[in-house]
């Protein structure tokens, strides 16, 4: 995208300016950014939730990059992005997390959102209290809740709208003044925050989203020492990356299949994109000529039925023994390593490694995992630098949501010029 190049340049001759050309720069840099947001249709963002990427419109994608990169200058240049006085983003975290915890944190910051986590077991939740009325009960004041629930299939997302369902009714009876933004910060089906900001690192690497189509990817699963990982990282980096005109390969062993639904979004994104999107069973034939090599471990998608399944009837001795199952299943397919000879047989050698951390690897965090202790260490600067676009595409999620003209809004901020901190 043009409006890269040119705030590279701007940010250039900043560093070098007076402080009086450094204000009359400062008060450009939005210029280039409203620019492109003017050439999109994403209306639809204003009060709605992000919960699924294929669920926007290829216009409301790209608004979310352009409008995360916009507040990512303004923080460079040390203007404050606040557009809240006050007002709450509740966190609810149903598994671990230590990335998505604390972007989800910066970007409710970084727009004046204080951030309150909501503890179930300090909830009422265990005495019965329904769904409905928890998510009355935290929306009062709050202008965005986002929710990690990944553990199991057909449950996460479905909790999600359940929420969301909940806030709407809230707000048209009346309880409620607002509706919160309800964001989805990795599901069953898909990590949406994960993948955009994925994405959004590799329009910075290539030098435009345009620079995206053409090159090949290989989505792959690697070998890890721990079974149950979830399914939502591939199958969200198949249903966004797909509509870029990409060459996506989807590589696994037998028997790890993802959701054939996600399968048929990223065929279908593809043939609109004119990228492509094929499967095998080999790492060698995806790692071939790739530009970008993703591996990452997952559980099969019918062992996460089962697990599901089980956890509901409480069978906890029958979720031992597949977990037992799984691990010796993953022991057979130790190969799946992403080491210094596949990444040898990439385009040139140089492709670029992700992965959305942690890895397991080799001889550092585990015996034998996803990736051989030399490639991490020599992708580690990339690595932390796609992690860092996190923070700025949950913001820009929550800004598109809450603000009915963003560009006005950039503008203002930019115009009003407010320190972040005293200099």
């Amino acid at each position: 995208m043009q409006h890269y190049q040119l705030c590279i340049v701007r940010i250039n001759t900043f560093k070098n300016a007076s402080n009086d050309l450094k204000r009359v720069i400062k008060m450009d840099l939005m210029t280039s950014y409203i620019e492109e947001l003017n050439k999109l249709n994403f209306k639809n963002m204003y009060n709605n939730d992000f919960l699924l990427t294929w669920e926007k419109t290829y216009d409301e994608i790209k608004s979310v990059f352009i409008v995360a990169e916009a507040l990512r200058k303004l923080r460079e240049n040390n203007i404050s992005s606040k557009i809240f006085d006050s007002g709450l983003g509740i966190s609810l975290f149903r598994d671990n997390s230590t990335r998505t915890r604390f972007s989800f944190a910066s970007a409710c910051n970084l727009l004046g959102l204080e951030v309150q986590d909501l503890d179930e077991g300090k909830s009422q939740i265990s005495h019965g209290e329904t769904v409905r009325e928890t998510a009355n009960m935290i929306s009062f004041m709050a202008d965005v809740i986002g929710i990690r629930d990944d553990m199991y299939i057909g449950k996460g997302n479905k909790y999600m709208r359940a929420v969301s369902n909940s806030i709407r009714e809230g707000y048209k009876e009346k309880t409620l003044e607002q509706i919160p933004t309800v964001i989805n910060l990795q599901c069953d089906i898909d990590h949406p925050t994960q993948v955009m900001a994925d994405t959004l690192h590799l329009i910075n690497e290539y030098g435009g989203i345009e620079n995206l189509k053409g090159k090949k990817l290989a989505m792959t699963w690697a070998y890890s020492p721990s079974y149950g990982k979830p399914l939502s990282v591939p199958q969200g980096v198949i249903g966004l990356l797909s509509r870029f005109g990409m060459d996506i390969v989807l590589a696994h062993p037998e028997g790890y299949e993802i959701m054939s639904e996600v399968e048929e979004i990223a065929v279908k994104n593809s043939k609109v994109s004119g990228g492509s999107f094929r499967k095998t069973n080999s790492i060698e034939e995806a790692f071939k000529d790739a530009d970008i090599v993703y591996p990452k471990s997952w559980a099969p998608f019918k062992a996460m039925e089962k697990r599901t399944d089980l956890y509901e009837k409480c069978d906890f001795d029958g979720i031992d023994e597949l977990e037992s199952q799984l691990l010796l299943e993953n022991a057979k397919h130790k190969e799946w390593e992403c080491t210094e000879e596949l990444i040898k047989t990439t385009r040139n050698g140089k492709a670029i490694y992700m992965h959305c951390l942690p890895a397991d690897i080799s001889m550092v965090s585990c015996a034998q995992g996803e990736v051989s202790a030399s490639v991490f260490d020599r992708y580690r600067t990339s690595l932390y630098k796609q992690a860092s676009f996190k923070p700025y595409i949950i913001a820009a999620m929550i800004f598109l949501s809450k603000i009915k003209n963003p560009q006005s809004v950039l503008e203002a901020l930019e115009r009003n010029n407010k320190l972040r901190k005293f200099q």
